[in-house]
């Protein structure tokens, strides 16, 4: 036998190229179904994201108007209900898009697919305080009990908690983007300016969550997550059309 027939040699084991090859090729195969998986819950985060925060949300939600909010939650409750049943899909699609990028990731640098997971997984808990608030209005609002008067300064406090929740739960979305560019980057497996353009983004959501933070407000403050934006529905449309593309070199850090 000659040694370049083989590529792998463990013990008395060995594989031929052409048998590597289809291995390797088995393996891509495999990715590339759970990079499209992975796709499908972040459509799916962003879809439930754009539905729930920017559509539904101004129809019940009024800033700094916590009488107007109590008279849409009483008179609109099913509209109410539906925006909470988005911010659950919200919650669901993010955890399960944070599992499926570890998955998808693990094996080619295993601490920034853990940073990707961790980060995810955090977002989805700043959203779930967002939901119980939520839950808890409907409830309050459709409730006999208290008096008026107290459900407009309980809903003002119900209302305070979802908004900084999701500032809050904006400062890890932007920290989870950092180390998914990252590993774009650094492996190749998908185009490196789509990993340049989530760590841009990254830095915009998270400087945008500070600013916020401090109380400042302007209209252009909304272009800092722009990139960000460019940067998730270019990776959403990546991992459903191409997945994955095959990497040479696989590493674990």
């Amino acid at each position: 036998m000659e040694a370049k027939n083989y590529i792998f040699a463990f013990g008395d084991n060995y594989a031929t190229v052409q048998q590597t090859q289809k291995y390797i090729s088995m393996e891509h195969q495999k990715l590339v179904k759970t990079a499209r998986l992975t796709g499908v819950w972040y459509l799916l985060l962003a879809i439930s994201g754009v539905l729930g925060f920017l559509i539904f949300h101004p129809q019940i939600f009024v800033s700094n108007d916590p009488q107007k909010t109590l008279s849409n939650l009483s008179a609109l409750e099913s509209t109410a209900r539906i925006r909470l049943l988005l911010e659950l899909l919200i919650i669901a699609s993010q955890a399960l898009a944070a599992v499926w990028f570890y998955k998808l990731f693990k094996n080619l640098m295993s601490w920034a697919a853990l940073a990707i997971f961790g980060w995810g997984l955090m977002n989805a808990a700043a959203i779930m305080v967002s939901a119980i608030s939520m839950h808890t209005a409907i409830e309050i609002a459709t409730a006999a009990t208290p008096a008026a008067e107290e459900k407009v300064l309980i809903i003002q406090l119900l209302s305070g908690i979802s908004a900084n929740a999701w500032s809050v739960g904006g400062l890890f979305f932007g920290l989870w983007l950092i180390p998914m560019g990252y590993i774009v980057i650094q492996s190749k497996c998908m185009p490196a300016w789509l990993g340049w353009t989530l760590i841009i983004g990254a830095a915009g959501y998270i400087l945008s969550t500070f600013i916020s933070s401090l109380g400042f407000s302007h209209t252009y403050l909304g272009l800092l997550t722009v990139p960000a934006t460019i940067g998730e529905f270019w990776m959403i449309g990546y991992l459903l059309i191409f997945g994955i593309r095959p990497v040479g070199v696989v590493q674990s850090e």
